[in-house]
């Protein structure tokens, strides 16, 4: 516990912080998603099973887990982590209880650059799956019948998201 403690007391702050937005969303815009700060989603971290409330940490695949969060830039480095619900509890919900949401939902996580699409003004935006909320700040992909455009936007959204998938592989 005294190693954990050094980390996120020392560590932490320095290795996952937000950086240079700017960049973060030129390198979005390169990828085909533009005014985009970030891709989240969620994953499982395999732990052994706790004596006390064993069954809310049995996650849907069957196995005892703690729900890591994170948001990724376009490099795939960490900008924003959540970890320590039980695995039984919902991507959704650990998203929408953490700080991250809260600053994302008072527009106060990313400086206010809005751009103009067609005739909407667009806020920075994050990515996630379909397990996600779509909100204004927060883009998921379509799911129901697909036109050639919405194909186009899924699959520039899947390139983009893919980030947080493979900084999970890399852990």
């Amino acid at each position: 516990m005294q190693v954990a403690r050094a980390i996120v007391d020392l560590l932490l702050h320095k290795v996952v912080t937000l950086g240079d937005v700017q960049a973060i969303i030129d390198g979005f815009a390169a990828m085909g998603f533009p005014n985009c700060g970030g891709a989240i989603d969620g994953t499982h971290i395999p732990i052994l099973g706790p004596e006390h409330q064993a069954s809310q940490y049995i996650n849907r695949k069957g196995y005892f887990s703690m729900v890591l969060q994170a948001l990724v830039d376009h490099k795939g480095r960490f900008t924003n982590i959540n970890v320590g619900w039980p695995g039984k509890v919902h991507d959704a919900r650990v998203f929408k209880t953490s700080g991250l949401f809260r600053r994302l939902q008072q527009g106060v996580y990313f400086p206010d650059h809005k751009i103009t699409v067609g005739d909407v003004e667009m806020p920075t935006v994050i990515l996630g799956d379909p397990a996600y909320p779509l909100m204004p700040w927060l883009m998921k992909p379509y799911t129901r019948a697909l036109d050639t455009e919405k194909e186009l936007f899924n699959y520039r959204l899947s390139k983009c998201r893919m980030l947080v998938e493979c900084a999970f592989g890399r852990l």
